[in-house]
């Protein structure tokens, strides 16, 4: 259907999603000539780069997350719904939320994000921790501080091993920055405990690779296998789980399979696009790749339906040297900025290829300590973690001196100031009754 201006009203622009590049676009079209309405499931924009400090304590559930609404406050052609989209008709461009509302739109634009992926086994999301979401990380809390809670209490020692042992699987930034913090963490409870000794966690970092953190140069990921390794995390290269349940997990090593024995095991292996990205594929008839990311074109546009923009990390757009730019935050803002500038402009979406800017990749595996590659430029230590601080403070935004919040509580953090230790649910029921912790 051809795009047509209609003198008599304002152009009514559709974001689903309310992350990085959803924000970002509602914020850009603040003075645009358009009536805008941003749909999200939460009312809450993640800062998901500090889930792993909230699931250990490092900083509070609100230090990594803020509303949406007081972020558009400034822009009042902005409307904010919480609500999650689930039907598409690219026809009569209208979305359809789970409260059967329909949204009439001008210019959509997709920005819905991606989930946590368990590459065909779902049922290990029943007993695994994820990191991807704010109730992920509360319940990460709750099972670390809880496990140790647990290994005080029994007199078993095959259980308190079992309940201070913690394994990740997944060694790309996020898993080396969940062990780094995980082991630091434990540290810090050296003198909480009378009858066992949190310090000496067994933390493993399992990667069905060669090597850490792939996407940067091997002298890199060597630096980052140093950091955890003085951190006392012990990286297992070449390891594939092929079963995992509430006792442990089964790897496979070369061949022979293996089983570790773990009450946590922390989920940190790959993310795949949410169900609506699926929903916009169907309506449009557009490709997606293996992780259901939609394939759109150079200018980001759906094929054959230029209102429908479709950015982050469910899109699939060839970047230099034809590999898919990657999922992060910079890459969705700029694209969001990209999309916004042309319907600013009146178009219905960008018609414009997409230039991406590389601003670099940063991964933190401790106090004091990170990798950093920015255009050829390699750092690693002190200075890539002051690095990976302002990158990190300038994109958390929210209310005005959150970001001096933030820092000083991260500042806290680093000579073991806790923020959040706190178990808000309850230990196992038979235990408690028994007075120790059952095998």
């Amino acid at each position: 259907m051809p795009f047509e201006a209609n003198a008599g009203r304002r152009r009514r622009v559709v974001i689903v999603g309310g992350g990085f590049g959803g924000l970002a676009a509602a914020r850009k079209l603040r003075r645009a000539h358009v009536d805008v309405t941003l749909v999200d499931r939460m009312n809450h924009h993640l800062f998901q780069p500090l889930l792993y400090q909230a699931a250990f304590g490092g900083l509070s559930s609100s230090d990594c997350a803020s509303p949406i609404r007081p972020s558009v406050k400034r822009a009042p052609n902005v409307t904010v719904l919480m609500g999650e989209a689930m039907e598409l008709d690219a026809e009569r461009r209208q979305v359809v939320l789970d409260t059967g509302e329909h949204l009439d739109y001008d210019s959509l634009i997709v920005a819905c994000g991606a989930q946590t992926s368990y590459f065909g086994r779902d049922e290990w999301a029943d007993v695994t921790c994820g990191v991807k979401t704010l109730s992920d990380a509360v319940a990460l809390r709750e099972r670390f501080f809880g496990a140790f809670e647990e290994a005080e209490r029994t007199d078993d020692a095959t259980a308190r091993q079992e309940l201070t042992t913690f394994v990740i699987v997944g060694g790309g930034p996020t898993g080396v920055e969940v062990a780094g913090q995980l082991a630091i963490t434990a540290k810090t409870l050296k003198r909480d405990y009378r009858r066992i000794e949190p310090h000496r966690a067994r933390v493993v970092l399992l990667d069905a690779g060669d090597r850490l953190v792939a996407a940067f140069s091997e002298k890199l990921s060597g630096k980052v296998a140093r950091y955890l390794d003085e951190l006392g995390v012990a990286v297992r290269g070449g390891a594939r789980a092929t079963a995992i349940d509430e006792r442990g997990v089964t790897i496979d090593v070369g061949g022979a399979s293996e089983r570790i024995d773990a009450r946590t095991v922390i989920w940190a292996a790959g993310v795949s696009a949410v169900a609506f990205t699926d929903t916009v594929a169907q309506a449009t008839g557009a490709e997606t790749d293996r992780g259901g990311r939609i394939k759109v074109g150079a200018d980001l546009s759906v094929p054959g339906y230029q209102e429908i923009s479709v950015i982050g990390d469910i899109a699939c757009v060839e970047g230099p040297g034809g590999r898919p730019l990657p999922g992060l935050a910079t890459v969705a803002i700029q694209q969001a900025r990209h999309v916004c500038k042309s319907i600013r402009a009146g178009q219905p979406g960008a018609s414009t290829p997409f230039r991406y800017l590389d601003k670099g990749a940063l991964a933190v595996v401790g106090r004091g300590k990170a990798v950093c590659e920015v255009r050829g430029v390699e750092l690693a230590g002190r200075p890539a973690f002051l690095m990976y601080l302002s990158v990190h403070l300038y994109y958390l935004g929210g209310a005005p001196g959150r970001r001096l919040g933030v820092l000083i509580k991260w500042i806290g953090a680093r000579f073991g100031e806790r923020q959040s230790a706190l178990i808000e649910g309850e230990l196992p029921r038979a235990a408690r009754s028994m007075g120790r912790a059952s095998p």
